[in-house]
């Protein structure tokens, strides 16, 4: 579908942006209330983090079935379902007060937000080409990070009054679905028409191992995104900051990074190849950690947490349109999908592997071995050249397909 088709209903762009900070909330809404669930439900505290990580996992299962969804049907029925899902899902915590209702809610909830994640991203793929692209791409970024740093504070203010209270924000999903349903032009599905290929994405993962480099670039920024995330307020500790607003304000200066970078992604990506976007990114990550490893002093930190969220504002657009524009039309919810499997299962990764070398040595030398693996991707980076898949002749038995 061209640019055009979708610029006429002005509703379409904000619905998307408004949907794609559902699934950075998904875990932020229940953050602050957590402990208070803990102690009202009598959990332990494992039990307890499984009402934070349950949707994660559930999303990483079930997006390749989304993708599918997608790839079959078009993306608007898919992403439609899937925001009523969340809304309804979500917002039953609202009624539910048994452990193993609220952990089955979580699950249903994370099926939905697949199809949110994967629906949202393959609409601003297949709606927008070009230099639009890249500007809404970076929107996008943008909107996500500040929806990080939004939902959170709303549901902190609200749930003061009950820890029922934040999980009502989840039924945004239900009116924004409805709308995504009237509204959302209908590209229709494309895995079936004559010529495509049959929705088969692991042949594809063979023909195009590119695809396999971008989803290890997302499991890496997630891994790196949550240490950054748990084990910032433990350094700030370290040299005397425990003060939470403190805490807070300076654990926020990624997602405003990210935030700015959003805005201004479509000049950078005009400027600068794949290559030297990616390059610049893990260049970032490296100075990142090892400024937040080794200062102290708050403001290098300050910096620090900065760097990284400029590494992060390149790479979520740019690794998001190359996997978009490397699988053909009729893979591409799949291929997509994927990458949300890539960034939950990093998300849910990471703990496991920094948390043990935390713990056996020094918050120090975690982030130095996160300064280390964006050292490894950087070399990785250099070794090869990324190039511009748009720009790529199609292979016959994978046309470009056009929604008119």
């Amino acid at each position: 579908m061209k640019a055009a088709t979708s610029a006429g209903r002005s509703a379409v762009l904000p619905i998307l942006l408004l949907a794609s900070t559902l699934t950075v909330m998904a875990g932020a809404v229940v953050a602050p209330v957590l402990e208070v669930i803990r102690d009202d439900l009598g959990l332990s505290g494992t039990a307890a983090g499984m009402i934070l990580t349950a949707h994660g996992l559930s999303i990483a299962v079930a997006s390749p079935v989304a993708g599918w969804m997608i790839d079959r049907w078009g993306v608007r029925v898919p992403l439609a379902g899937g925001l009523v899902l969340y809304g309804v899902a979500g917002g039953a915590g609202v009624f539910t007060s048994s452990y193993p209702a609220l952990i089955a809610g979580r699950i249903a909830f994370g099926v939905g937000a697949a199809a949110v994640f994967a629906g949202t991203t393959v609409a601003l793929l297949s709606y927008y080409e070009g230099a639009r692209r890249d500007r809404v791409m970076g929107w996008r970024s943008t909107a996500i990070s500040l929806g990080g740093v939004t939902w959170p504070l709303l549901a902190g203010a609200i749930g003061g009054f009950s820890w029922h209270a934040p999980f009502a924000i989840y039924l945004i999903g239900v009116p924004l679905g409805l709308a995504a349903l009237l509204m959302l032009p209908d590209t229709g599905g494309t895995a079936t028409e004559a010529g495509a290929p049959k929705g088969r994405i692991l042949p594809l993962l063979g023909r195009r191992p590119a695809l396999l480099g971008y989803y290890g670039l997302f499991v890496a920024a997630s891994v790196l995104l949550y240490g950054l995330a748990v084990f910032v307020p433990f350094r700030l500790a370290e040299i005397g900051i425990e003060k939470p607003f403190l805490v807070a304000l300076i654990s926020t200066t990624a997602s405003v990074t990210m935030s700015l970078i959003g805005f201004g992604y479509a000049k950078l990506r005009s400027s600068l190849g794949y290559s030297a976007l990616l390059r610049l990114s893990a260049l970032s990550w490296i100075l990142a950690f090892t400024l937040v490893g080794t200062t102290g002093h708050a403001a290098l930190i300050v910096v620090g947490t900065g760097l990284f969220g400029l590494g992060m504002g390149i790479v979520m657009p740019a690794v998001t349109v190359l996997i978009g524009d490397t699988a053909p039309p009729a893979l591409r919810g799949q291929a997509t999908a994927l990458s949300g499997t890539a960034s939950f299962a990093g998300q849910f990764v990471s703990p496991l592997l920094l948390g043990p070398l935390v713990d056996g040595t020094s918050v120090k030398t975690g982030f130095l071995a996160c300064a280390g693996l964006a050292t490894v991707l950087l070399l990785a980076l250099l070794a090869v050249r990324v190039a511009d898949p748009a720009l790529a002749p199609v292979a016959e038995n994978e046309p470009e397909q056009s929604v008119a």
